[in-house]
């Protein structure tokens, strides 16, 4: 690559009682995931970026340049589809010579060029596989390859792991981190698995509704959630309230008494872990005890996720034995504590 590029834009998309409107930066080298649930608008992001859709106003700059002044052949981008979109009629080779074909780059310097990104990208001895030869990870590779032998000013990839069995992502993820890692452009990726992003962003920007509700590295993500997908995303019960002193207020009245809180409208947040559950009241002065509802029990790795209904609707993460012992099921009344050390506070 020669000159490094950043990414700063403002889209703005109206489609069938779906708006769109959310900014969106990205600095050279870094790696930013858009994350959020199904139809949250991060797909229609990425299109837009691409030129695939038009927008009703804002903009898209790279380096200074109005990308959306330009067509999307003209803009310069590498793009890697979910499903790759690999040519079935071509082997790898000429897969990936293809975009620099497409940019006038004589046959024989693009065989050249596509060969290189092959060997780079670890698939030396596939160029002649076609698509259908190929494994998932060996075609997401080819797809990778074909989008940076263009020579990308930026780089979109629209859930490319979303395709691949479970072992085969695992290693795949590790392979693309490593060529993320060496690529000097802006790139942007499109994700629902947050796995997938934590692996691979440098920065998480989360997306509902077609706005941006909360955009950070990991770490500020997943210790401050501000949204209920997020919570959920990370693994936290998720309360707003009003704090007076190390009392939280919640709406219908409920309290949470925390370890500290201060003053002001808070976030609270405690882990699922964190809850205990016993079958009646129990003894002693814990401060935060309330009559709960089960609704529903999942596995939830090597513990049971006990969903809970009542004046504190939350999950609590048990040991399987002790699901037994209280004889958890839907319908089935216990109470539930959590220790005010682990209630977390921040301003919301």
């Amino acid at each position: 690559m020669g000159r490094r590029m950043s990414l700063d834009a403002h889209l703005t998309i109206r489609r069938d009682g779906f708006t769109l409107d959310l900014g969106l930066t990205a600095e050279p080298g870094e790696v930013v995931a858009l994350l959020g649930p199904n139809g949250a608008g991060k797909t229609t992001t990425l299109r837009a970026l691409a030129g695939l859709l038009p927008l009703d106003s804002g903009h898209i700059t790279l380096d200074h340049v109005r990308l959306d002044k330009l067509a999307p052949e003209q803009r310069r981008l590498g793009v890697v589809f979910q499903d790759y979109l690999l040519f079935p009629h071509l082997n790898a080779l000429d897969n990936v010579a293809f975009g620099p074909r497409c940019r006038g780059v004589p046959r024989a310097e693009a065989r050249q060029r596509a060969r290189e990104w092959l060997t780079r990208v670890g698939l030396t001895d596939h160029v002649r596989k076609k698509p259908r030869e190929l494994s998932g990870g060996q075609a997401q590779r080819v797809a990778l390859a074909r989008a940076l032998a263009t020579e990308p000013r930026m780089l979109l990839l629209d859930e490319p792991l979303a395709a691949l069995d479970a072992r085969t992502r695992l290693e795949t993820r590790a392979q693309l981190r490593g060529h993320l890692a060496a690529f000097a452009g802006a790139t942007v990726l499109v994700t629902h698995d947050p796995l997938d992003a934590l692996m691979l962003a440098d920065r998480l920007v989360i997306v509902e509704d077609g706005r941006v509700v909360q955009t950070g590295d990991a770490a500020t993500i997943t210790a401050q959630p501000r949204t209920d997908y997020v919570a959920r995303l990370v693994g936290l019960n998720l309360y707003r309230g009003r704090a007076q002193g190390d009392t939280v207020v919640l709406p219908g009245g409920f309290s949470l008494v925390t370890s500290s809180a201060g003053q002001g409208d808070v976030f609270v947040a405690f882990p699922p872990s964190a809850v205990a559950l016993y079958p009646s009241r129990p003894d002693g002065s814990p401060r935060n005890t309330w009559p709960a509802i089960v609704t529903s029990v999942s596995r939830h790795g090597d513990s049971l996720r006990v969903e809970l209904g009542g004046a504190l609707p939350s999950a609590a993460d048990i040991t399987p034995a002790a699901a037994v012992h209280l004889g958890l099921e839907p319908g089935r009344e216990v109470w539930a504590s959590v220790k005010a050390t682990e209630v977390r506070a921040y301003t919301a």
